[in-house]
C-alpha cells in the first residue's frame, strides 16, 4: 500500500473517526520515506446509530443493532483530484446481557469489529484507485 497522509479530516462522530484514521495513519508511516508514495488527503466522516430489534411481550428489548455508517473522501494531496468518495455502512447485532455491563462490553466489542470491517474495506478501496 503506498500511499502517506499529507492532510485530514474527521468529522462528525470525533472518536469513531479516529479510530479508522489512526488505523490507516499507522499503516502509512512506513511509506514516510518512499519517495514513490502517493501523498493523500483525507476527510472522514462516521456515524454511530443503534436501533432495538427484538422485544419481549412486555417490551423491554432484547436485541439491539448497530450501524456505522463512514463517508470517505481520498483526494490527491498535490494535484487535488479525487481519488476516492465512498460511503461504508455496516451492521451488527447483539443480545442485551442479564448484566448491563456486559451489554456494554458487547455493544463496543461490536463497534469494534465495524470499525474493522470498515478499514479493511477502506484499505481495498483505496489500494484499488491509488496507482503509483
Amino acid at each position: 500500500m503506498q500511499f502517506k497522509i499529507g492532510e485530514y479530516s474527521i468529522e462528525g462522530d470525533k472518536k469513531l473517526g479516529n479510530k479508522i484514521y489512526t488505523k490507516l495513519y499507522n499503516l502509512s508511516k512506513s511509506q514516510k520515506n518512499n519517495p514513490n508514495a502517493k501523498s493523500i488527503s483525507l476527510v472522514i466522516n462516521s456515524s454511530k446509530s443503534k436501533e432495538g430489534t427484538s422485544k419481549n411481550t412486555s417490551g423491554k428489548i432484547l436485541e439491539y443493532k448497530i450501524i456505522l455508517i463512514t463517508e470517505v473522501e481520498v483526494e490527491d494531496f498535490l494535484t487535488g483530484s479525487k481519488i476516492l468518495s465512498q460511503t461504508f455502512t455496516s451492521s451488527l447485532t447483539y443480545k442485551v446481557q442479564d448484566q448491563y455491563s456486559e451489554t456494554v462490553k458487547l455493544e463496543n466489542k461490536s463497534v469494534e469489529n465495524l470499525i474493522e470491517k470498515t478499514y479493511q474495506e477502506l484499505l481495498i478501496r483505496i489500494s484499488e484507485n491509488i496507482t503509483s
